[in-house]
Parts: C-alpha cells; sequence; structure tokens
C-alpha cells in the first residue's frame, strides 16, 4: 500500500511540476500573457517573412505560443480575436479527446463494437461483417468500409458498404468518423455540445459549439480557443493542475501509431518523426517523417482549407492557424511543412554585420536531409562546429578544427537541427540539418 502510495505521489508531482513550468491563461478572460521573441532570440526580419508568407496563403489568424504564452498573433484582414471560424478535420481531435474521457467515467470503452450504441444496420455490411467494427477501428480509420463511395462524408447506410475486414487496412473515411458524435451521444445519454461543454470547455475556457453541417458536425470557435486546446494537448491533457484526462494510457495511445498501416496516425492526430506515412485517397505508402522540417515529436491537426493545430513537446511549441485555403487538399500536410520552414528561420542566429560577411562563406553540408552520416566542408580552416536540436538543446560539439568533419548522425533522432560553426575569430556560420531515419 505505501508502494502504491509513493507511487501515486510520484505521478501528480511530475504533473504539477510541468503545469508550473507551463503558462495557462485565465479562464473567461481575454488576458493571455506573451513573450517578445527578441528577447528568445528570434530574429524580427524572419518572423516578418512568415507573417507575409501567411497573409499570401489566404490565413485568418495565426497564434504561436512558446511555454504556453504568446510570442506571435496575427489576424489578417477584417478577421478579429473575436471572430469565429471552423475547424473542419481539424475537430477531429477533439473528438479523440472527448471519446478519451467518456471511456475514463465509464460511458463506454473503445474496444467495444460500434453496434452496441448505433444498433445493427447502420452500414450496408453483413451483421458479421458490422460486428467487427469497435470503436476504436472508426478512431483510427481502419473501419474496413469503402472510402472510395462517390461522398465519403456521407453517414447514411447506404454509403458504408464493405470493402475488407475492420482492422486489416488504413483509408481516410470521414462517414465512419462522423458516426463517433452519435455514439458517444448514445453512450453518455447527453449533446455532443453539452459533454463537451461540461468535460473540455468549461476547464479550459475554450468557447465555441459543434454545429451541423450536411453530414458532418463541424466545431466552431475563435482562434485562441483553438490555441487553448493545443496548450492542454502540449500539457498531457493537464488543464493548469487539472487532469481533464486522467486515462494516461488513453492518451498514449491517441498520440502514437494506432496501427501498422499509417504510422503517422493515431487516434484522429496526425504524428511526425515516424518512418512512413499514409495520406488520403491513396493506398500508397511513403517513405520518411510527415514533416521533416518540424520536431520529430509534434503531434498535429490538420483540417480542410489549412485549419492546423500543432504541438511540440521537446520545444513547448504550439502553433494555430484559422483560414481559407493556401491550395488544394483536404489534409494540408505540405503546407504545413512550409508553416515550420518559416518558424525554423525565425529561430535565426545571423544578428550582427560580421555575421552577415561570413555567412555567405562555401560551406557544404551532405547529405541533407541525412540518416548515418553526415559530412560538413568549408574553405577556412579554422572552424568549431556546435550542432543543437530545435528546442535549442546542444547534442554535438567539436572544438577541433578542420577543414571538414564527418559525424555519425545516426545518434541523432529524426528532426530538424541547427549548425553552428565558428572560427577563432567569432565568425558564425548556421546551416539547417534534417535527420530522417
Amino acid at each position: 500500500m505505501i508502494t502504491i502510495r509513493i507511487f501515486i505521489l510520484i505521478i501528480f508531482l511530475n504533473i504539477s511540476c510541468k503545469a508550473q513550468s507551463l503558462y495557462f491563461p485565465p479562464l473567461n478572460s481575454d488576458t493571455w500573457d506573451t513573450i517578445s521573441p527578441t528577447s528568445i532570440g528570434w530574429c524580427p526580419d524572419k518572423i516578418n517573412d512568415l507573417l507575409s508568407y501567411l497573409g499570401n496563403q489566404n490565413t485568418k489568424a495565426f497564434i504561436l505560443l512558446k511555454d504556453g504564452k504568446i510570442i506571435i498573433e496575427k489576424y489578417y484582414g477584417t478577421f478579429t480575436k473575436d471572430s469565429s471560424w471552423y475547424w473542419a478535420s481539424a475537430g477531429k481531435t477533439l473528438t479523440a479527446f472527448l471519446v478519451g474521457i467518456a471511456q475514463q467515467e465509464g460511458f463506454l470503452s473503445i474496444n467495444d463494437t460500434t453496434s452496441k450504441y448505433l444498433g445493427t444496420g447502420w452500414t450496408n455490411c453483413t451483421v458479421q461483417q458490422e460486428e467487427k467494427i469497435t470503436i476504436k477501428n472508426q478512431l483510427s480509420m481502419t473501419s474496413g468500409l469503402n472510402d472510395g463511395v462517390p461522398d465519403h462524408h456521407c453517414t447514411l447506410d447506404t454509403c458504408l458498404n464493405y470493402l475488407t475486414d475492420a482492422g486489416t487496412r488504413w483509408a481516410y473515411h470521414n462517414g465512419p468518423y462522423t458516426l463517433l458524435d452519435n455514439v458517444m451521444q448514445n453512450a453518455t445519454g447527453q449533446t455532443l455540445n453539452n459533454f463537451a461543454t461540461q468535460k473540455l470547455k468549461n476547464p479550459t475556457g475554450i468557447t465555441g459549439a459543434y454545429f451541423p453541417s450536411g453530414y458532418n458536425n463541424v466545431f466552431v470557435s475563435k482562434a485562441r480557443s483553438m490555441a487553448r486546446f493545443g496548450l492542454l494537448m502540449l500539457n498531457n491533457g493537464n488543464w493548469n493542475g487539472n487532469q481533464l484526462l486522467t486515462d494516461a494510457n488513453y492518451f498514449n495511445q491517441m498520440v502514437n501509431p494506432s496501427q501498422t498501416f499509417n504510422k503517422a496516425y493515431g487516434y484522429l492526430w496526425w504524428l511526425n518523426g515516424k518512418t512512413s506515412y499514409m495520406i488520403p485517397t491513396l493506398q500508397l505508402l511513403f517513405n520518411g517523417t510527415l514533416n521533416p522540417d518540424a520536431p520529430s515529436d509534434m503531434i498535429a491537426a490538420l483540417g480542410k482549407n489549412g485549419q492546423l493545430i500543432n504541438v511540440s513537446p521537446s520545444t513547448k511549441l504550439v502553433f494555430i492557424r484559422m483560414g481559407n485555403a493556401p491550395g488544394v487538399g483536404e489534409v494540408p500536410i505540405n503546407f504545413n511543412d512550409s508553416i515550420w520552414k518559416k518558424i525554423n528561420l525565425s529561430m535565426c542566429g545571423v544578428t550582427d554585420v560580421n555575421d552577415r560577411e561570413e555567412y555567405n562563406a562555401d560551406v557544404k553540408l551532405f547529405p541533407n536531409p541525412a540518416s548515418n552520416q553526415l559530412y560538413i566542408q568549408w574553405n577556412v580552416n579554422n572552424y568549431k562546429v556546435q550542432i543543437t536540436d530545435i528546442s535549442g538543446r546542444k547534442v554535438f560539439e567539436d572544438n577541433d578544427y578542420e577543414n571538414s568533419k564527418q559525424i555519425n548522425s545516426s545518434q541523432f533522432e529524426s528532426g530538424v537541427y541547427f549548425i553552428k560553426l565558428i572560427n577563432n575569430k567569432e565568425y558564425v556560420r548556421n546551416l539547417k540539418l534534417i535527420v530522417q531515419k
């Protein structure tokens, strides 16, 4: 009994310490502490480039948090912090979180068959085929239902046709996901909005609501509410000491691969830093990480027309983007990575005249992205090498001045790194490295 109490105390202290290291804006208030980008070494001109890029990509709102505090907040056109916008498929992550709460409170188990809550005949399958589909299959996009129907958003039984057994195929299929809302309502005996208000919105200060749109239920809120949810996820479902999602096992499953087919997909969350990934509509496996320019531990909510939430625990960064379509595609994977490219450039170290003079020196870095070995060559003969990860933590240093350096990059996790070459005149050359495994 004493051992159990000590274990519980350790967990509580860990949660409390983490909560104390992050800032949480007060409930029911517009107050939100800020950090000046220059105070942490970010470069204003690069931030302006980021904001200009976002503006040119039909963005309405962009917020970047560091340690919970606002480092960048920008609204475009007539859109303001009091304007509301839809989350699209980024709202899937809200559903995943609420399912976890429903499970921890005993309303359901994700291993239950969907038919337990929707009744038989909710699909166009046989009873035997339908009984194999569970809530977990809906969360992981492995229902086995045919996503090649004319409208994969359709939730009618005539649209939900058998293709293969549940759990044997990953496919981005909106219809089975949307029916999680009905599962939740039947399991809890509450409307989706009432359950979300009680279990999520009131404890965090999130505002907004679900609205029907065709077959879908779409969450609509202000930009800062989206940022609040990102901050909640950054702190493992804990809001300023209040642990909303107490089922740590479920949270861990939600933000890790939920099946073996698409390693970059958890429970309705997209995952970075994996060895391969799949994308909607295609049954193809792409080698490499989902967003090479993002931290390897980044998780993302990706919605149509570029509704985005990104969370990186290692850097304690959260960003959200609301707006109109930056391009094509239901899940804007490439657009998400392009934002990280601009963020990485904002964390620059080339700030004075001497730096800029040396910055154009002939330095070769290859291969980039790197896997097992990395080579750096330069013309001057007095550089030392420092490598930091995206959070600023030093992961490599060598003071041996040479014209080249071979580094074993297999010691680094997949992600973005910054290489600083310093010579005896204090001139600095900054390079960005991507490690992919």
